[in-house]
């Protein structure tokens, strides 16, 4: 596959969802590290982003490898999702994240401003 024209979505950046809360990093660079060398796993740590990571290969085939071989495989009992990190996908999640915050302390200024 090395030397092809890849589709434009691919990124050496993975976001993998559905994996066990208790997944290492170690683990992770394991399994990974067979399609190829990987410069970092970052593993979610909040109450949010637990179960999630993101997966940064050296080489853009290796990322586009492991998304063909990890997607459906079973972690820890768990089958997870492997998809390609899209920075727009991300911002747009943020905003919309936010604009739920600012809809939350609208809604409890009111409660508060009733109760007066």
């Amino acid at each position: 596959m090395r030397g092809k024209l890849l589709p434009p979505e691919v990124n050496r950046i993975l976001y993998v969802r559905n994996l066990p809360f208790k997944v290492t990093s170690e683990e992770l660079y394991k399994i990974f590290g067979k399609y190829g060398p990987i410069r970092q796993i970052r593993l979610g740590d909040t109450k949010t982003t637990l179960g999630t990571a993101f997966v940064v290969f050296d080489d853009i085939y290796d990322a586009f490898d492991a998304v063909r071989g990890m997607s459906g495989f079973n972690v820890g009992g768990r089958y997870v999702v492997v998809l390609y990190f899209q920075q727009a996908r991300v911002k747009k999640m943020e905003q919309g994240d936010m604009e739920g915050k600012k809809r939350k302390i609208e809604e409890m200024k009111k409660e508060v401003e009733g109760a007066e």
